[in-house]
C-alpha cells in the first residue's frame, strides 16, 4: 500500500517490513480490526496504543470504508 497525500496509514519495507502501519508509529493496522474483531471498543484500542490518536483510528476506517465501497462500485 502505498502512502497516499493525508492518508493516516503508511507501509515501509523499513518499518514492519512493509506492514501497513499509522504514521509515526509502529502500530499496524490490523492491530485495530483485530480489536474490533474481538468486540473490543475503539476506545480499548486507543487506550492500549496512546501513540494512535483518536483522529487516526476514524480517518483509518474512513479510508477503509472508502476504499471498499469503490471496488464493490467497481466489481
Amino acid at each position: 500500500m502505498a502512502q497516499r497525500t493525508g492518508s493516516v496509514i503508511h507501509s515501509d519495507p523499513e518499518i514492519l517490513g512493509g506492514t501497513p502501519v499509522f504514521v509515526g508509529t509502529r502500530v499496524p493496522l490490523k492491530n485495530l480490526i483485530d480489536y474490533f474483531e474481538g468486540g473490543h471498543s475503539l476506545d480499548d484500542f486507543l487506550d492500549d496504543f496512546p501513540s494512535v490518536s483518536r483522529e487516526q483510528a476514524v480517518a483509518a476506517l474512513e479510508e477503509a470504508k472508502a476504499a471498499l465501497t469503490e471496488r464493490a462500485s467497481a466489481a
